[in-house]
């Protein structure tokens, strides 16, 4: 059997009237994620080449546009020692903004199984977002999503706290193929003293190169042929680098 195959959940559903079994085939993990780190030059190079033939993100600024996540783990640090030692199945908490002032933030848990990922998002108002900050998982509970209510488990059974602010800036280029997503990830920083993430003053210190690019390349099923020509130049330096481990640097000592 193809080891690149989809994970697929089997629910059995039982029916009252029909008094009979219903199998529903999910696909849980089906998105693919590729990261390569790329210098100035190389990024800059790419950037022009998938400028011509496929669709910049609609955010997009002449520069991106910033990204700013609180991510959260348990006293232990058991998320960031699980990417630390390569688990196969692991995940990740965080509340993201694309603007301090931003009046809703996104709630997401990440989950990886291998080289597939699944990614799953709850819109929080500004004020629901700074009470998760403060330690008030409550909000996770009461907001009527089956999905927050298994994070609230999650979060308090492990006791998961705010751990540090990562910021960086991101230039997104798009195709509706397979949802083919790029992104260019530059000026990588982070805080992990204040955790106000809606603070417009916060105060970042740069945690990887000011030079270095980080490229994600996202997609379900199979990448393109002609986008995976274009990534040719760039294949030799696919890596496994997490921006929550970049920014626990003074935390958890590391190094990158």
């Amino acid at each position: 059997m193809d080891k690149e195959f989809l994970w697929v959940y089997t629910i059995i559903v039982f029916t009252k009237k029909q008094k009979k079994e219903e199998i529903i085939l999910c696909a849980m993990f089906c998105g693919k994620k590729k990261k390569f780190l790329l210098n100035q030059a190389e990024a800059l190079k790419l950037r022009n080449y998938l400028s011509n033939v496929v669709h910049t993100d609609a955010h997009n600024g002449p520069n991106g546009y910033p990204v700013r996540s609180l991510y959260f783990d348990s006293l232990s640090n058991r998320d960031f020692q699980e990417k630390e030692d390569g688990l196969e199945l692991r995940r990740k908490f965080r509340l993201r903004v694309y603007s301090p002032d931003a009046d809703f933030a996104l709630f997401e848990m990440k989950q990886k199984q291998g080289p597939y990922q699944r990614k799953r998002s709850l819109r929080l108002s500004r004020r629901e977002a700074q009470a998760l900050i403060e330690g008030d998982y409550s909000v996770l509970l009461n907001s009527g999503s089956e999905f927050g209510q298994e994070c609230h488990s999650i979060m308090e059974m492990w006791a998961y706290r705010p751990k540090t602010v990562a910021e960086y800036d991101r230039f997104a280029f798009i195709a509706p193929e397979n949802s083919i997503r790029i992104t260019f990830d530059s000026g990588i920083r982070a805080n992990e003293v204040n955790f106000n993430m809606f603070d417009r003053n916060l105060v970042l210190n740069s945690v990887m190169s000011p030079f270095a690019t980080v490229l994600e390349v996202k997609y379900n099923g199979f990448l393109l042929s002609y986008i995976k020509h274009m990534l040719l130049p760039v294949q030799k330096s696919e890596l496994s680098v997490s921006k929550y481990c970049m920014a626990r640097q003074i935390g958890c000592d590391y190094r990158f």
